[in-house]
């Protein structure tokens, strides 16, 4: 919201400057006129409305004076030079594009699509955060359910490679702990057993309960990544343990 008020302001400001300019550089322009034509032109000009000096147009009576010399088929070529309110609003888009480049690329203050994006990318995850921190408690073994967004599987990864590597490989394949890659399973193997046994931990076997150190949610996400190692068979698997599960 600073950003487009900023923005704002500073796209009313350049239009407020051109204008100034516009009307400075009119009155040098006429300025210089009156320094530099004839007595015969400056009356010509002085004829000339405001409204006829701004867009450059001449009286049907001064064509013959800018007729060209060469012809075509009778078709006389006018040598109207460039209207003067183009050329204004040449020199405004300079200025516009001299201050747009110093503000958005130079000092970088301005809100481009590159860091707009990012912005709202920002501002979107936050938002998810608060989310997923609102409802975390929400999930218990009765209601999870395997995730299956790349997003929350990549948290999965994340947490597993953080806290489970030490016992369980990290390719799941075992080590301390069981393998986690077959379909033998000691605790159960389904979302919710996954679920429980993470949540309270098998003290008589040395795992922790993780319910003080992961949020439910979090618990769902490694969950839901330890069902993706199934049928992987990375080498060096430990052996079997439990009971087949299909």
């Amino acid at each position: 919201m600073f950003n487009s008020f900023t923005e704002i302001w500073l796209i009313s400001l350049i239009l407020l400057t051109s204008i100034l300019v516009l009307i400075v550089t009119m009155q040098l322009s006429s300025a210089l006129k009156k320094l530099t034509l004839d007595p015969t032109k400056q009356e010509e000009e002085a004829s000339l409305s405001w409204w006829q000096k701004f867009t450059g147009l001449k009286p049907i009576e001064q064509e013959k004076d800018l007729a060209m010399e060469h012809q075509y088929d009778g078709i006389v070529e006018l040598d109207n030079p460039t209207p003067p309110w183009f050329m204004y609003l040449f020199y405004i888009t300079i200025l516009f594009g001299v201050v747009y480049l110093f503000y958005y690329h130079v000092a970088q203050d301005g809100n481009i699509q590159e860091a707009e994006y990012k912005t709202e990318v920002a501002v979107a995850e936050k938002a998810r955060e608060e989310y997923m921190k609102k409802f975390a408690n929400s999930v218990n073994e009765d209601n999870v359910t395997a995730m299956t967004a790349a997003k929350d599987l990549t948290e999965g990864s994340t947490i597993y490679t953080t806290n489970c590597v030490a016992c369980h490989g990290d390719k799941g394949q075992g080590g301390v702990g069981p393998n986690l890659t077959d379909v033998y399973w000691i605790h159960g193997g389904s979302i919710k057993d996954l679920f429980h046994t993470i949540t309270n931990g098998v003290p008589e076997k040395g795992m922790i309960a993780w319910n003080k150190t992961l949020n439910p949610i979090q618990i769902q996400q490694v969950s839901s990544y330890i069902l993706t190692l199934q049928g992987t068979n990375p080498p060096g698997a430990k052996e079997p343990q439990g009971t087949e599960q299909k």
